[in-house]
């Protein structure tokens, strides 16, 4: 019984069938290098409560942008959200190996992977 299911299914299969489904597969570009008619964005952002936060990861994922992030809104609202919106978007940050800073009182900064924040001495920055 099994035996004849398997053959049945062996004739049904032509090649027809395999032509057609090769041509569904879309051929996609992987390389991680910057492509020269990409433009980067440096892109404002403000953190009024943690749903915010989808957003400015979903931006970042998108490798070419560089998020200015005001956190007075939510800072003068409730801590214990800032500080688990920061861990967010700090863990996707790791993820995209890219590169966050606080600057002033009220902003943070992140790049992606190809970006780097400068940190030199100024009183006015901190490392998260």
């Amino acid at each position: 019984m099994i035996k004849g299911f398997f053959t049945r299914k062996k004739q049904s299969f032509d090649e027809d069938d395999m032509i057609e489904s090769v041509d569904e597969y879309v051929e996609l570009d992987t390389r991680s290098d910057l492509n020269s008619d990409q433009k980067v964005i440096v892109r404002p952002f403000v953190i009024e409560d943690f749903a915010d936060v989808k957003g400015i990861i979903d931006a970042l994922r998108e490798s070419y942008t560089i998020a200015l992030i005001n956190i007075k809104p939510i800072k003068e609202k409730d801590l214990v959200e800032l500080k688990r919106s920061i861990n967010k978007i700090k863990k996707t940050c790791e993820a995209i190996n890219g590169d966050i800073a606080g600057f002033g009182e009220d902003y943070i900064v992140v790049t992606p992977g190809f970006a780097q924040i400068y940190r030199g001495g100024n009183d006015m920055e901190e490392n998260l």
